[in-house]
């Protein structure tokens, strides 16, 4: 059954206005709407400031829109309207490139947070983080693909679910079951594509609730990293929780990362959340290794056409802005939802198509990136190995 946007934009009228004034259709809130294979794809236009408080918004409309009959999927988000007359903010200085992982630690200098010191976890050569300053912008489907992608140029990789409040590696990466427990409270982590995994998700059960505070959080992720039997590992991608908040700054702080690679939608919105990923890590002296544009442009799969929904090349604009590097646009695309929620990822399972070509080239800039640091004085990445 097909659906019309005729048919969409008559159900979005019953989506009352940001004050419970008018409906958001009539209010012009609604971007262009785009239908392909039953999935519907539209974003809301909302003042910046208010961003946080519309969230409801957004999924109402999204509700709406899946009542309409012949509709499979929505997708919805929130794009900023700038005020007029405004301008970004300053970039702020870029932060000196940190030492690699395994260089001795620099004192703190006044002002600098003083967590615990990073100490090495034994087997693992580089710990790179996967982030974004809000949840929706697909940084786990980025972490997976991009370890995927480290792992095809000959690296050992493995991949910490940092997520504890909703973790998405046990799906992705379509693994079930419980660990197994080795000597004394060390844990054997799960695999699957050759990638070493460990997550929350294999703990608990899928439908628990997490209602954990800050130090019990803390404390399940250092379990998780230094009491898990890794092995030898070249690269550990951790996937962080969304966002900026005491679990992210104490993880950054305590965990010797070698980079981190911020992931961002190109709305102005995300944008700006992003910015706060970038700085958190700037304050504990994590070398930014690049940021991606993920959901960057839709290609429909009916008439061929690019659209960009969500906007296009705000991140290449924002990495451009503040001097690091742009490591790629990876599209709206369903092939890679699809294998991402069948747990057969892209890279993995279609590593000659055009989307794992998109990941593998991100994973390369990264590999670059963390030689080019371990130059200064870290330890290099060993040698691509083809077989």
């Amino acid at each position: 059954m097909s659906v019309t946007k005729e048919e969409v934009l008559a159900k979005l009228k019953s989506v009352k206005g940001p004050d419970l004034e008018g409906n958001i259709v009539d209010l012009g809130l609604v971007s262009e709407i785009f239908i392909a294979d039953g999935k519907v794809y539209f974003s809301l236009t909302v003042p910046a400031a208010r961003a946080q408080e519309l969230e409801p918004l957004r999924e109402a409309a999204e509700r709406a829109t899946k009542t309409v009959p012949g509709v499979q999927g929505a997708m919805v988000a929130l794009t900023a309207s700038k005020e007029p007359g405004s301008t970004p903010p300053p970039p702020r200085p870029a932060a000196q490139p940190a030492a690699h992982a395994h260089a001795p630690a620099k004192p703190a200098q006044p002002g600098q947070p003083q967590g615990k010191p990073k100490t090495d976890v034994p087997g693992i050569a580089t710990i790179i983080a996967v982030a974004s300053g809000k949840g929706g912008v697909g940084k786990s489907t980025t972490s997976v693909n991009l370890a995927l992608g480290l792992q095809a140029t000959g690296l050992k990789v493995g991949v910490l679910d940092a997520d504890i409040y909703g973790p998405s590696m046990p799906r992705l990466l379509g693994i079930s079951g419980r660990p197994e427990q080795l000597e004394g409270r060390v844990l054997k982590p799960m695999e699957n594509f050759g990638l070493k995994v460990m997550s929350m998700g294999f703990l608990v059960d899928e439908d628990t609730a997490m209602i954990w505070r800050g130090p019990m959080v803390i404390s399940a992720l250092n379990q998780m990293l230094r009491e898990v039997a890794w092995g030898e590992l070249d690269v550990l991608v951790v996937d962080m929780p969304p966002g900026t908040g005491d679990a992210q700054l104490t993880m950054a702080q305590n965990v010797p990362l070698a980079g981190a690679v911020i992931v961002s939608t190109p709305q102005d919105l995300a944008l700006i959340d992003a910015r706060k990923g970038l700085n958190m890590f700037n304050k504990v002296n994590v070398p930014v290794l690049g940021i991606v544009e993920n959901m960057s442009y839709f290609i429909c799969p009916d008439c061929g056409g690019r659209h960009d929904i969500f906007g296009h090349g705000g991140a290449r604009d924002e990495a451009a802005r503040i001097g690091v590097p742009f490591l790629g646009e990876v599209p709206l695309a369903m092939p890679i939802r699809e294998t991402s929620d069948a747990g057969r990822p892209v890279v993995a399972t279609a590593a000659d198509g055009p989307h794992a070509k998109v990941y593998l080239e991100i994973a390369a800039k990264v590999r670059a990136r963390l030689e080019e640091l371990a130059g200064d004085g870290g330890r290099a990445m060993p040698d691509i190995v083809f077989e």
